[in-house]
């Protein structure tokens, strides 16, 4: 659902999971035509980086 959520709506996406202040700059950027794309772009690699986070926590909570 993040995923289909940084496509439509990159900024949101920060607000999502917790980088309010990102999700701010993202908006700016997303303002502008040109800059969709790259806040698109940017929020997929943000949204993988926080699945990746998620993983090594849960891996260390394990052991």
């Amino acid at each position: 659902m993040r995923l289909l959520i940084a496509f439509i709506l990159p900024w949101l996406t920060f607000f999502t999971i917790g980088r309010p202040f990102a999700g701010i700059f993202c908006l700016i950027l997303q303002i502008t035509l040109v800059g969709w794309i790259p806040a698109t772009i940017w929020a997929v690699y943000a949204l993988s980086q926080y699945k990746t986070d998620q993983k090594i926590e849960k891996a260390l909570r394990k052991t």
